[in-house]
């Protein structure tokens, strides 16, 4: 069978295509393919910069038509270095001799030698897919969560007033406000977001072992160290790990999926809180024309967006997990165990935009059910007791833990007469019973925060 989106074995490239088309740009063999020309193309002309001594003659109008190489890089572009690859069988080397080609219709068959010097290719890997992750983050990942972000604080503002039963352990406790419940994730998830932002984008460039040998035989008086950081720091815009093997420690990188494990984790207590709230009917969905909730049961309105969230979150964890655990170990100088592991990073990058783009589209089906929540509430008058043993302690009543305590741990209901009943009976003040007998279900929610 030829490869489409129904003979795709991975869903990524196959049933949720159409949703993920916006990675293409970053995680794609094509783009792999096009970052490492970008890599190549700006380092030769950063030697033509420099200058060595060799490129002196080199005229910097070439270098818009060097940028072209990446910048109009095409699939056609792709395949030709695939198609070199299976001569090479080294896919950077492919890349190297796809760029050479190009150099000879340029005019620039004098300098060909230049390319790719003194650099091993995790030089060129190293600081390929630190610039793709970083891309994707900053174009489609951070704009996303944003998006969902806005979109919980909004429905935080709406319900900012809507009181609602706490449950913790499953059971009636003290009541809150569905908008701070929902408050709590958009804070979580805050904090985060600011830590992963300030986890540095590393990158590898020193050559076949880390100390520029090659750079350092060839030209002894030239500062390597200071021309790699300015070309990484500052032309690639990454931050160059000053002293490595051959190979990026990835330490920074696995911090970075440990982050992004974090926020799903806190994502995934949204999809389930929610999950709950609408089994506990808190919440209605809206329904869509000609959409089913099972084959069988024609009633059904599942909640299927946060569900499919939390599956996705899930296979997105457990590979960032492997990544984050495996990437920073390489036997001595350089093993190549890290070599196909990164040409997956795109994969939970995938499920976890897959499940911002559910819960998006789960929060917007929502729709608040007051007559349920309100109903919780009228059930659950046993949660005032601990506001009632409160203010008698500030009263200096004796044992109010121990008095409401026998009132209302039982299996018995226990409604607002009872409560009203047991507070007439207080050896306190009027204006305290009145106190008390003003705190309800619906307004004991605590300060407004």
């Amino acid at each position: 069978m030829e490869l489409s989106r129904l003979t795709a074995i991975s869903p990524i490239d196959g049933r949720y295509r159409n949703s993920l088309d916006k990675l293409d740009a970053y995680f794609s063999e094509l783009a792999l393919i096009r970052y490492r020309v970008m890599v190549e193309v700006e380092y030769f002309i950063a030697l033509c910069e420099l200058p060595l001594p060799q490129l002196k003659g080199i005229d910097s109008k070439v270098y818009a038509d060097l940028r072209k190489l990446y910048k109009n890089f095409s699939a056609k572009d792709a395949q030709e270095v695939k198609d070199i690859e299976k001569i090479t069988n080294h896919d950077v080397k492919a890349v190297e001799y796809f760029i050479k080609d190009r150099f000879k219709t340029l005019g620039l068959s004098d300098f060909l030698e230049f390319v790719h010097f003194g650099l091993t290719s995790q030089d060129i890997n190293n600081t390929a897919f630190p610039s793709m992750l970083r891309d994707a983050g900053h174009e489609v990942y951070y704009p996303m969560l944003d998006e969902l972000l806005e979109k919980l604080e909004q429905l935080a503002q709406v319900w900012a007033d809507v009181p609602m039963l706490a449950r913790t352990h499953g059971q009636p406790a003290s009541p809150t406000r569905l908008g701070k419940e929902i408050s709590v994730f958009v804070e979580r998830i805050n904090k985060q977001v600011n830590l992963l932002r300030k986890v540095p984008v590393s990158a590898k460039f020193g050559g076949a072992t880390g100390n520029f040998n090659a750079h350092q035989v060839a030209y002894p008086n030239i500062d390597w160290v200071d021309f790699a950081n300015t070309f990484v720091n500052d032309i690639l815009g990454l931050e160059r790990s000053q002293i490595t093997t051959q190979i990026e420690h990835y330490d920074n990188l696995a911090a970075t999926f440990d982050n992004l494990k974090r926020i799903n984790v806190i994502l995934i207590d949204l999809c389930r809180d929610v999950w709950t709230y609408i089994s506990m009917e808190y919440f209605k969905q809206k329904i869509k024309e000609g959409e089913v909730g099972s084959s069988a049961m024609p009633h059904k309105v599942n909640p299927i967006d946060f569900e499919n969230a939390e599956g996705n979150l899930g296979i997105a964890n457990a590979l960032f997990e492997h990544l984050s655990e495996k990437l920073p170990i390489s036997r001595l100088q350089r093993d190549l165990t890290d070599s196909t592991v990164m040409r997956n990073i795109g994969v939970p990058f995938a499920h976890t935009v897959l499940s911002l783009k559910a819960i998006a589209k789960g929060l917007e089906k929502l729709v608040i059910n007051p007559a349920a929540i309100n109903a919780d509430l009228e059930r659950n008058w046993i949660v005032v007791s601990e506001a009632i043993q409160t203010i008698l302690r500030r009263e200096g009543y004796p044992n109010p833990y121990e008095a409401l305590k026998d009132l209302t741990r039982t299996n018995k209901a226990i409604s607002k007469e009872n409560l009203h009943e047991f507070i007439d009976r207080l050896e306190v003040s009027n204006s305290v019973k009145d106190e008390l007998k003003r705190i309800t279900p619906f307004n004991y929610t605590g300060v407004t925060i």
